[in-house]
This record gives C-alpha cells, structure tokens and sequence, in this order.
C-alpha cells in the first residue's frame, strides 16, 4: 500500500541563482555555491532533459519505497497512486513538475510553447505555469505579458534594438502573490524572487532576451530563440481576461485560499493556526508544498509517523488507507490537485 511520500530534489545550478532556497529551507548547496532551481516532484521520459538517455524521475526519500522513483511507481501503482487521473502523454509520465526558483537576478525574457507550436515540434512541450511568491526583496517584480499595443511587429523591433522589457508589464510582487502564467504569455522573473513553482512537466523554454549578460560558465552569451518564441507568444491577448483566472482576479496578486484554477492542476494556500489533528481524505492524487511549520501523517498501513518539514514536498497517493494529519503549531503549505 502506497503512503504519504517526499522526494530527493534536483539541485540546478544557474548563472541568476542565489542562496535564498538554502537560506530558508536548508537546502545543502551545490559546489557552485548557488542555486537557481530545487526541482521537487519531476519525471521526464529518456532524451528531454540534457540529452538523458533514462528516466530522469524523482527518487522517493522516505518510508519502504525510498529510492523508487516516481516513474517506477507510475509503471508498478499506477491506479493507487494516480486513480482516475490520467498520465502525460505519449510517454506515461507523471502529469506535473513542482520546483522552487531562486532568481538573484533577472531570469531571461521568455515565452514557453503552446499547443499548436508543440504539436508542430515533437522537440517541444507545452508549458504553463503557477508562481507563488514566498520571499521576495523590496521593490521586487516580475514581467508578464504585453503591454496593450505591442504587435509582433514592434515587438521584434524592441527586441533587436535591445530595450523589449519596455514593452512588457511591469508587476511588483510581494510574499503570498501568485501568478498563473498560461503558455504563449511572454515572461520574467525578477531579481529578489524567491516562488514556488507548479507547472506542466516541460523544460522548453525560448529566451527573447537575455539582457546581453555573458555566462560565466561559456564566456559567451547564451543562446537565444527569437524565431521560435514569436511563432509562441499570443499578441493581443495577454491583457484578455484569462480562461483559467485566480479565484476572486486576474491572477495578479492573489493572495491566500484559493489561488489557481487551470485545466493542468488547482492550487490553494492553506494556513492551519496552532495544534492540529484531522482526517485526510482520499481518492485523487494531492501534493502539499510545506512552506512553513511541521506536519505529521500517519497512516493505517505504516508502523511510524511520516514527519514532513518546510521546504519539502509531499505527494499523497490516490489510495492512501486512513490518513491523519496533525501539526503541533503553525504551518502553512500549497496544496495542488487535478481537475476532477
């Protein structure tokens, strides 16, 4: 029987990487002393991720699976873990990727594909995403979406006189923010940032701009993608009301409860004052990202309590026998579902 489960994160380092993800969930730092990306839940089939020629899946670091991965538990417990919801096609993987990004500086100006661009480019995977700001520094913001006017036209103009962020919306952010960002939507991250991310597993990604930084790494700057981004950014319609919008807005600044409603996962805020103890249901496959506090889940078919703390990801299986949850104090997690 499957149980409440963590997993061993991939560590990424990136030129815009900070410190900020050890600094508040003690995360051990890479050699490079920086991290850009702690991915938390992942599974991608042979071949997508840096050329891989196996499964690059998460490993579970806790209870009698450690070290399964989730690929080995989709194959072995598909209907336990997953119940009715279904797997990423063609290759059956687990349906999203949760991470958390630590932008010290500026991430690129970008845009991730579409369905009609991926279903073009076998290479390339749709991409829509959530950010939740948990820390971010003073005056700190992210870029989403053209500004009203911007045609493809002017903007590949901006875009090869070097000043494109002109032309972008300018979002402050504050701690609690989230953002639901649908794929075609040009984008950035800003410095200071540190979010909690949910999205469709995809790792395409095509930079407009990159702020003409050079990468230490290569001694050159990286490579670009301006072609294939302007066949993926949907002008004219970044300042229409979203199909899939943030509870109660837009998904600018929306704070607390509810958070996201898409067609690829729902996430909610979830605080939880003081001692605690109550019943978790089951039937469908649920994450909870543990920003602050400590939550134990004890279960019928586990001997001991699994104890999980901030800075961890959970994933209940859909088949999970008389789970109970309790925290000794305060703590607070995003809980992301699927669309029933």
């Amino acid at each position: 029987m499957l149980y409440p489960m963590k997993f061993e994160p991939r560590i990424l380092h990136k030129m815009w990487g900070g410190t900020k993800i050890h600094e508040r969930f003690g995360t051990p730092l890479p050699p490079e002393g920086n991290i850009g990306e702690s991915w938390e839940l992942y599974d991608f089939p042979p071949g997508v991720i840096e050329g891989s020629r196996d499964w690059v899946s998460a490993k579970v670091a806790n209870g009698p699976l450690r070290g399964k991965t989730v690929h080995q538990l989709v194959l072995e417990h598909q209907k336990e873990l997953m119940g009715d919801v279904p797997l990423e096609s063609p290759h059956g993987q687990f349906p999203l990727l949760i991470k958390f990004l630590d932008a010290k500086e500026d991430l690129s100006i970008q845009v991730h594909p579409d369905r009609k661009y991926a279903a073009a480019h076998p290479e390339a995977f749709l991409k829509s995403e959530a950010w939740f700001i948990v820390q971010s520094d003073p005056r700190a913001f992210l870029y989403k979406g053209l500004k009203p006017g911007v045609s493809r036209e002017k903007f590949r103009a901006g875009i090869l006189e070097g000043h494109c962020e002109r032309q972008l919306n300018s979002v402050p952010v504050k701690a609690g923010d989230c953002f639901y960002l649908p794929s075609g939507t040009v984008h950035a991250v800003g410095k200071g940032i540190l979010a909690a991310e949910v999205q469709t597993p995809s790792d395409t990604t095509f930079r407009v701009y990159d702020f003409n930084r050079v990468d230490p790494g290569t001694g050159k700057k990286r490579k670009l993608h301006v072609e294939e981004a302007m066949e993926c950014i949907h002008f004219g319609e970044e300042n229409q009301p979203s199909p899939y919008p943030s509870p109660g807005g837009p998904g600018e600044g929306t704070r607390g409860g509810p958070l996201v409603r898409c067609e690829f996962f729902e996430m909610d805020e979830v605080r939880v004052a003081g001692k605690t103890e109550r019943a978790l249901a089951a039937g469908q496959p649920v994450i909870w990202m543990i920003l602050e506090g400590e939550v134990s889940v004890k279960t019928r078919d586990l001997p001991e309590a699994q104890r999980f703390r901030r800075g961890e990801t959970v994933l209940f299986p859909a088949a999970m026998s008389g789970a109970v949850f309790s925290t000794g104090g305060t703590c607070r997690y995003l809980e992301i579902k699927f669309p029933q």
